[in-house]
């Protein structure tokens, strides 16, 4: 990548900070995008159409540049769970999950400009969550900020002691499924 930069198109901290665990240097340029699921959109379309979005949208932006752009949701009876607009519906979104298994989906897209080349990737893991009282609900709102989390929790903080169980990968439910991001660098870069 001597003479290309690596873009990430997102202004997740968490995010930024998986991505350095590559240790390959990146500069950060948040996407401008309305992420809003089409009528009928599965959740698996819905994040690899967000992703792809996000970095074509960077990408117009920049030059010269592999862009890596994702999206993540939590799904659960078909019902896609985004970032809570406010803590009533973030409480009504750990209601839901309490005592259940759902499933985190991120995809992944890499734009090599100077190749011309897009590829996209999809990753899902399945969570259990132990069932939750309205106290420990509320309890975990007073903790944690969850307005710029899908599905109203993080695991990596305070939710993880509410989550006994995943079936896949752990970095996924984070928001950067990192063995997928490293694949499709070195899919563009190879």
């Amino acid at each position: 990548m001597d003479s290309m930069n690596l873009v990430l198109a997102s202004q997740s901290p968490r995010r930024k900070e998986l991505l350095s665990v590559l240790g390959v240097p990146f500069i950060v340029v948040p996407a401008s995008i309305e992420e809003i699921p089409l009528p009928g959109e599965t959740p698996e379309a819905f994040v690899v159409r967000a992703a792809r979005e996000k970095g074509m949208e960077v990408a117009s932006r920049v030059s010269q540049s592999v862009v890596l752009s994702a999206d993540t949701v939590v799904t659960i009876d078909g019902e896609i769970l985004g970032k809570p607009q406010d803590e009533e519906e973030a409480a009504r979104m750990l209601r839901k999950l309490s005592g259940r298994d759902h499933w985190v989906y991120t995809a992944v897209t890499v734009i090599n400009q100077v190749r011309q080349q897009t590829l996209d990737g999809l990753d899902r893991t399945r969570v259990w969550f132990h069932s939750l009282s309205d106290e420990q609900i509320r309890d975990y709102l007073r903790r944690e900020n969850v307005s710029d989390k899908a599905g109203a929790y993080a695991i990596q903080g305070y939710a993880g002691v509410y989550i006994p169980k995943i079936e896949g990968n752990y970095f996924n439910v984070m928001g950067l499924p990192l063995p997928l991001v490293h694949e499709l660098l070195c899919r563009t870069l190879s």
